[in-house]
């Protein structure tokens, strides 16, 4: 073999390595496995991933730049932490986007995907009744997950990912609160409804009831009312 093509072959696999632990530590902060402001080391995440300390700065430089981090002097890097505004803001603009990927399913879903969220749907159904907290929460994920790939609408999707909303529905979430949320089967039975029966208006509609359902369950306080109860450990 030429020698070029075995330091080719160790960059592919460097970059393989880099790309999977990135992955890896973006869900881990997306699923709430950091508390809020907690302080990440290349230490702790060189033993945690099992990658170089150079290959643990430059991910955490992207997430630095992608908003999942913060890295201040002195303090070093920290997981994100929102004030209420900030919360309300980024919450806002998830109702906006996925109201509006909602509607685009419904114009745009094949009958494959609308087999694969009717499935994810029995699946949340038979979660609820069993009292499997964790299978529901995966379960909602993946709806919400195939309605946006169901919108076919890669603009609108990329918005919606750039969102932090996940972050801040677990440092606002009530642990104490019932889950799954009261009425939130309901609410993805009605989204359905409405994307099968082709009907973008309604879709965006339940879909924004949903969404603002879920937020007005969070832990938030505004400076004008008092504290509403949020859940959070599903996000909707």
């Amino acid at each position: 073999m030429d020698e070029n093509d075995g330091r080719g072959d160790a960059t592919r696999n460097s970059a393989t390595r880099g790309s999977q632990a990135y992955d890896a530590l973006r869900s881990l902060l997306l699923s709430g496995g950091f508390e809020p402001n907690t302080r990440l080391t290349e230490a702790g995440l060189t033993e945690k991933l099992n990658v170089s300390r150079g290959t643990i700065r430059s991910i955490l430089a992207r997430l630095v730049q992608e908003g999942y981090v913060t890295s201040e002097v002195n303090r070093g890097v920290r997981t994100r932490s929102f004030t209420v505004e900030e919360a309300a803001d980024i919450l806002e603009a998830r109702e906006v986007l996925e109201a509006a990927l909602a509607g685009k399913a419904a114009e745009r879903a094949t009958a494959e995907e609308l087999d694969g969220l009717r499935a994810v749907l029995e699946g949340m159904r038979e979660a609820q009744h069993a009292g499997d907290q964790a299978r529901y929460s995966r379960g909602n994920r993946a709806f919400h997950q195939l309605l946006k790939e169901a919108s076919h609408q890669r603009t609108l999707a990329r918005a919606y990912d750039s969102l932090l909303y996940p972050l801040v529905m677990r440092q606002y979430r009530d642990l104490s609160a019932r889950h799954p949320r009261q009425g939130s089967l309901e609410e993805h039975e009605a989204i359905l409804a409405t994307v099968v029966t082709r009907n973008p208006e309604a879709a965006s509609a339940a879909m924004r009831h949903h969404v603002a359902s879920a937020r007005r369950a969070l832990l938030l306080t505004y400076a004008d009312e008092g504290p509403g109860v949020r859940d959070g450990s599903s996000a909707a």
